[in-house]
């Protein structure tokens, strides 16, 4: 048998899926990592894996290849290391190495949190960049005009990564911006200014009625 033969005849893909962090109930039915799934609607047993909500499907290898985005063969590397697996040439094959937050529920709740600090944050910058912006060149420039100038892109980055990057650079990002609070304290920064932004135009209200 081929490396791929082998490893499917030696883990089914619930015993895969527990091992990469994924909690499945007595059902086989687990919440799906391919997708926001808030109730479990992937469901997994020997031989293959589906999910009821986005439609994934496959056997244990193209669960681990979409898992970790690998290609086919680092899949199957990967399940026969993880696994102890003896290839036909009598060892277990290298592989790329384990990724830094092997417990996907948990990445994806932090990642899901930083990305909603994120976005808030990048509405706020977008709304002070027009709402405080310079009338004349002669204008003092406001502090949170140049705020957002200033943080713009690198928050835009930043969503971009979580929307589109690969699972390595969106674990690198959440990392970040989990260490030392630093996405708790930009959740309570946003909105502390949100409400001072609120504050700030009904005193403006009240002036104008009087």
């Amino acid at each position: 048998m081929n490396i791929f033969e082998t490893v499917k005849a030696a883990v089914p893909v619930r015993q895969a899926a527990e091992h990469y962090g994924l909690k499945v109930n007595r059902n086989g039915m687990a919440c799906c990592p391919f997708h926001n799934d808030r109730h479990p609607s992937l469901k997994l047993n020997e031989e293959y894996f589906f999910c009821f909500g986005c439609g994934a499907t496959g056997d244990v290898i193209e669960f681990t290849a979409k898992l970790f985005d690998l290609g086919s063969l680092q899949a199957a590397q990967r399940l026969a290391v993880d696994f102890g697996i003896s290839t036909e040439q009598g060892q277990a094959v290298a592989t790329s190495r384990k990724p830094k937050h092997p417990h996907i529920r948990q990445f994806r709740e932090d990642e899901m949190f930083c990305f909603r600090v994120l976005t808030d944050y990048l509405h706020l910058l977008e709304d002070w960049k027009v709402q405080y912006a310079p009338k004349t060149p002669e204008d003092d420039l406001d502090d949170r005009f140049v705020e957002a100038c200033q943080m713009l892109e690198r928050i835009e980055y930043l969503t971009d990564i979580l929307t589109v990057g690969d699972l390595e650079e969106r674990v690198a990002v959440v990392e970040e911006l989990m260490k030392d609070s630093t996405v708790a304290f930009l959740q309570d920064y946003t909105a502390r200014k949100r409400e001072e932004d609120v504050r700030f135009e009904r005193g403006n209200d009240a002036g104008h009625a009087l």
